[in-house]
């Protein structure tokens, strides 16, 4: 059975891969810019959105981060903070995505002076006051760039640590993969494992199948994040779908940043035949220029996915949540007595 858009809408959802700085509002942009005094490349509203939307003609995944550029410039601020990840979690709530994981680099906030609590402080705020309007539960996943230096990644890890059980669920691994493997943050990684906090990292989206297994191993992922590349290691596609171990599939986003050719080869068919757990995810709402319902509707009309697809999807989405396991059964007992009157 297909379902239409607008049911696809009122389903209960998850979106677990959701950059804060890639899924602010355009007209937020313009009207920090305004208030921060920030220089902005341009005051007009569409010819901002060309700036900061990756659209088809992105070249690659650090082509596709350049719009950041523009979105940072006016995240320096605590008020700024908790006003976008307030919005976030509105519009979430719009859609009837009912559990969120927001994922940032807090190092990259701290261009004005802000201390690195101010700036964890400021979006637990947002999201708690989003939660308290719209009902929409929400977690923190702390990144680590990269590209950059061990001893930052360390940093945020720690961070992580610090924030355990007080909105923070997660330690991440994001910017550019090529050339920068997760064995050079082990440090970081490590204090992760020992703290028995969990681990989700970028891979397998601008690097092959080998970034995905680093990930794992040494890495210590629970979580992969993309993951359109294990395709071409079959042992190792069978490997991450005999473990079970959650993807955060973002498939406009893996369009744009080229880690796949087109959405109809992307492999995510696949991965949903052989019974690997994929969730969909929007990855940046604003680069993307999308939704979970959006990106859901498009596996309906790419991959012809009826509505037990979609629904093993969401349900995939609630299973894989970083929350305490009674919270998550909860949550998920919920949800499935929710699609059942879909059905």
């Amino acid at each position: 059975m297909n379902i239409s858009y607008e049911q696809i809408k009122a389903l209960p959802k998850t979106d677990l891969h959701c950059h804060l700085d890639g899924s602010i509002r355009l007209e937020t942009i313009l009207d920090l810019a305004k208030k921060q005094n920030v220089t902005l490349p341009t005051q007009n509203k569409e010819e901002l959105f060309h700036l900061v939307y990756a659209g088809p003609e992105c070249s690659s995944l650090v082509d596709y981060l350049k719009a950041f550029d523009i979105t940072l410039s006016v995240l320096q601020t605590k008020e700024s903070l908790t006003r976008v990840a307030y919005e976030l979690g509105e519009d979430c709530a719009e859609e009837n995505v009912r559990y969120l994981e927001v994922r940032y680099a807090p190092l990259l906030h701290t261009r004005e002076g802000l201390s690195l609590k101010d700036v964890v402080d400021a979006v637990l705020l947002g999201l708690s006051q989003a939660e308290k309007s719209f009902g929409i539960q929400s977690r923190l996943i702390l990144c680590g760039i990269r590209s950059f230096p061990s001893e930052q990644s360390l940093e945020m890890a720690k961070l992580c640590v610090a924030y355990k059980n007080k909105g923070v669920v997660a330690f991440d691994l994001a910017g550019a993969e090529m050339g920068h493997p997760p064995k050079d943050h082990m440090p970081a990684l490590e204090l992760i494992q020992h703290h028995y906090l969990s681990c989700t990292i970028h891979a397998g989206e601008a690097d092959g199948p080998k970034s995905v297994l680093e990930a794992l191993h040494p890495g210590g992922a629970h979580r992969i994040g993309h993951g359109a590349r294990i395709v071409e290691d079959t042992a190792l596609l069978h490997y991450v779908r005999d473990h079970q171990i959650p993807l955060e599939v973002c498939p406009s986003s893996n369009v744009q940043t080229k880690a796949v050719q087109s959405f109809e080869k992307h492999p995510l068919l696949l991965y949903h035949n052989m019974g690997c757990k994929v969730t969909i995810n929007t990855d940046n709402r604003l680069v993307t220029n999308t939704t979970v319902t959006d990106e859901l509707w498009q596996c309906q009309q790419q991959f012809g996915f009826d509505f037990d697809d979609i629904k093993r999807l969401i349900l995939n989405g609630f299973e894989s949540a970083f929350l305490p396991y009674p919270e998550k059964q909860a949550l998920l007992e919920k949800v499935k007595k929710e699609l059942q009157q879909f059905a």
